[in-house]
């Protein structure tokens, strides 16, 4: 089976191919330079900018990967969450696609396809726990099999990477700036009192990091930090001041996500495998403290390659895949699932499965 995976959730274009005898292939288009300039990601040039990559960048990787459209078995599209616009774009062109071609559409979760990315690098053994740590998302999910996904732990307004993001640009960092926190607080000294570790004083699952934003915010307003040239940025040239601070808001943030598993993992001790996915999974203390977390807990620990951390085209081709083969599809009707609504369950027999 063939299946090509189409991404378009917010600031990435990006395509992939699956195929049995070959694994996952992609190409991305980022749209971070055009976006950095307004400090963050514009919607409606995010929905232009795929319009005009989208069907190149298609046309480029079945050229590459000498495969001819009338070779794929099955088009995957991300449905949701995302930017609705964005995500109109990608689902308009794979279901044209999908009916030119005469071959079945699933519109994949997004969130979902993060956490099977982590297959790219061994098999997920199940039950398994997965944390989803993004931009838009910090979610926690008890993954019973790779299409069963119970929600036990989720973001009430600020997810890890939105406050990572928010944070450097108080520091006047480049954007995105969750990289560049992650940078400089390998070169700086964390103060584990300096910042409280946001909505711990409860006993469920769930996440906030408004409260983290707030004070950092705080701090910065009244402190006579130096001003740095995000233009100009070289970590030799950062005062040890800032570095310090980025290595005290990571830290925090990390220790926040590893006290909310330990307690979803409490809940839930029949896992065998903990799943790390999402852009801030790349996040190299995230990757550490985790995996050793993993390790004390006798769990088998996956997280993506750096490379399929982010949004990307070879994830949603792969979970495409995977749902065809269990011989489901989308009607083609189905709609498209911005973010702060769950993405249906809703997958009907594929007319074309063949066993």
């Amino acid at each position: 089976m063939i299946c090509l995976g189409i991404e378009t959730s917010c600031d990435e274009t990006s395509v992939g191919i699956w195929r049995p005898e070959h694994g996952v292939r992609d190409v991305v288009h980022s749209q971070v330079p055009m976006h950095a300039v307004f400090g963050g990601v514009v919607p409606e040039l995010a929905s232009r900018e795929h319009l005009r990559q989208l069907d190149g960048l298609m046309q480029g990787l079945v050229r590459d990967e000498n495969i001819d459209l009338g070779d794929l078995d099955v088009i995957a599209v991300t449905r949701g969450p995302g930017l609705l616009g964005a995500l109109l774009v990608g689902i308009a062109y794979a279901k044209s696609l999908a009916m030119a071609l005469d071959v079945p559409i699933v519109g994949v979760n997004h969130l979902q396809a993060h956490l099977l990315a982590c297959e790219f690098e061994a098999p997920i053994e199940y039950p398994a726990l997965g944390l989803l740590v993004s931009g838009g998302h910090t979610h926690l999910y008890w993954m019973r099999d790779e299409l069963d996904f119970q929600l036990v732990g989720r973001t009430l307004d600020d997810a890890a990477g939105e406050a990572f993001d928010k944070i450097a640009k108080l520091l006047n960092l480049p954007y995105p700036g969750g990289k560049y926190i992650d940078i400089l607080a390998g070169h700086g000294t964390a103060d584990p009192r300096l910042f409280t570790r946001p909505y711990l004083n409860n006993s469920n699952c769930d996440f906030s990091f408004s409260g983290l934003k707030t004070a950092v915010a705080h701090y910065v307003a009244g402190h006579d930090l130096p001003r740095i040239d995000y233009a100009q940025f070289q970590v030799d040239m950062i005062p040890m001041v800032i570095k310090d601070l980025c290595a005290s808001v990571n830290l925090t943030i990390v220790q926040t996500l590893l006290e909310k598993t330990r307690r979803a993992l409490d809940a839930h001790p029949g896992a065998r495998t903990l799943c790390v996915a999402g852009g801030v999974a790349a996040n190299s203390m995230v990757r550490r403290e985790f995996f050793d977390f993993a390790t004390a807990h006798g769990l088998k620990f996956l997280v993506p390659g750096q490379n399929y951390c982010g949004d990307n085209g070879a994830m949603i081709a792969y979970t495409g895949q995977r749902i065809a083969a269990r011989g489901l599809a989308s009607a083609l009707d189905f709609e498209a699932i911005p973010r702060g609504k769950p993405v249906p369950n809703d997958y009907i027999v594929n007319p074309f499965f063949k066993e």
